[in-house]
């Protein structure tokens, strides 16, 4: 199909794509099917590829939409009372209380401890994980709902930001030892590198993340956020929220942020990312 567009048709095309991989398809047989019925196989292949990587921070100003957590200061999450301390409205931000228990973080640190390897990065050109002196740290991902702990974790969590678990990375667990950071980056798939497209081909693109303190750390170790100059010290049982991808597919270029050095002591952490799809098992 070679003619050209109309907004309405793209617009019809990209509600098709998506409702496609909401449903699971694999993003290659999404691409068959529209060559199949005439598209050219490689316009296919593009707007299947655009739309699961999201549109380039800075390409036009994102706009905040309203996100999936409760307004309530107090959220019922699943099978616990979780309070929030802290809303930030740009970039979207929640700082939650008593997410985890102690004795729920101290048993994912003991059963992490053994496990961990060197943290990794991904090459932007070849989507490669490779070490990378931007990020000084050891971590493992848990396969999901690996053992009923972690079963729990994983629901309450899909509870609290109101997202599904089919959405959800497996949780991967992170320790800093003194000196460990993690220089300014950003969670979701730059859009521009070739190297991402590996990355969201299942689940799509990022839709943000919650970073949950298993540890409280001596000194150091804070979350920070450039933007709104604001960061968050380690509290054991706390997390951060973050949501950078809006109802268009835009991404949040606000929510570029660092893990800061660790002055003393250690600081395990785990993270949870969302997708914008089922991500496949």
């Amino acid at each position: 199909m070679t003619a050209a567009l109309d907004d309405s048709m793209r617009s019809s095309i990209s509600n098709w794509i998506s409702k496609r991989l909401e449903q699971g398809h694999a993003p290659e047989s999404i691409i068959e099917s529209m060559a199949n019925d005439g598209f050219d196989k490689n316009a296919a292949m593009t707007a299947v590829h655009a739309l699961l990587r999201g549109e380039m921070p800075g390409a036009s100003p994102y706009e905040y939409d309203p996100g999936t957590i409760s307004p309530d200061r107090v959220v019922h999450a699943h099978d616990r009372t979780v309070h929030v301390l802290m809303r930030v409205e740009r970039p979207q931000i929640v700082l939650f209380d008593n997410v985890l228990s102690a004795d729920e973080c101290d048993h994912i640190i003991d059963m992490s401890a053994s496990r961990l390897q060197r943290s990794a990065t991904i090459d932007p050109a070849t989507g490669l994980f490779e070490e990378a002196e931007t990020r000084t740290s050891e971590s493992l991902t848990l396969g999901i709902s690996e053992n009923p702990v972690i079963d729990k974790v994983e629901r309450r969590i899909s509870a609290l930001i109101n997202c599904p678990v089919e959405n959800g990375e497996g949780l991967q667990v992170v320790r800093y030892r003194t000196g460990g950071q993690y220089m300014r980056h950003f969670d979701f798939y730059s859009p521009t590198d070739p190297g991402s497209i590996a990355h969201v081909s299942g689940g799509g693109q990022r839709t943000a993340t919650l970073i949950i303190y298993l540890n409280d750390v001596e000194d150091g170790g804070e979350t920070f956020f450039p933007d709104p100059d604001i960061s968050f010290s380690p509290r054991k049982g706390q997390a951060v929220y973050f949501r950078y991808f809006n109802k268009r597919g835009q991404l949040d270029p606000a929510t570029i942020h660092a893990g800061l050095p660790v002055l003393a002591g250690d600081k395990w952490i785990m993270n949870k990312w969302m997708r914008r799809y089922p991500i496949p098992r």
